[in-house]
């Protein structure tokens, strides 16, 4: 059974804490953490075109919120930039 959901993720708080040089990565691991939690799923997979969304502004300057659209087929959760 597929459950699908849509969720703006806040990032803020990964910016203001972290080093400049370890951001994005840092909003990575917050967007995994995030649905893990929401979704109750072991195992999450981050889109190509999501990631890009991340890293677009370089390593220092991710986005401040991103709107994720998440599929989950059994334990796996699949995040896709929504729009």
């Amino acid at each position: 059974m597929m459950e699908e959901r849509i969720y703006t993720i806040p990032l803020r708080d990964v910016i203001n804490k972290s080093v400049r040089t370890k951001r994005a990565p840092r909003a990575i691991k917050k967007i995994k953490q995030f649905l893990k939690r929401h979704m109750k799923a072991d195992i999450v997979k981050i889109d190509n075109e999501l990631n890009e969304k991340i890293w677009e502004r370089g390593i220092q300057k991710p986005p401040a919120r991103v709107r994720v659209k998440a599929v989950k087929e059994g334990n796996v959760v699949i995040a896709t930039l929504a729009e």
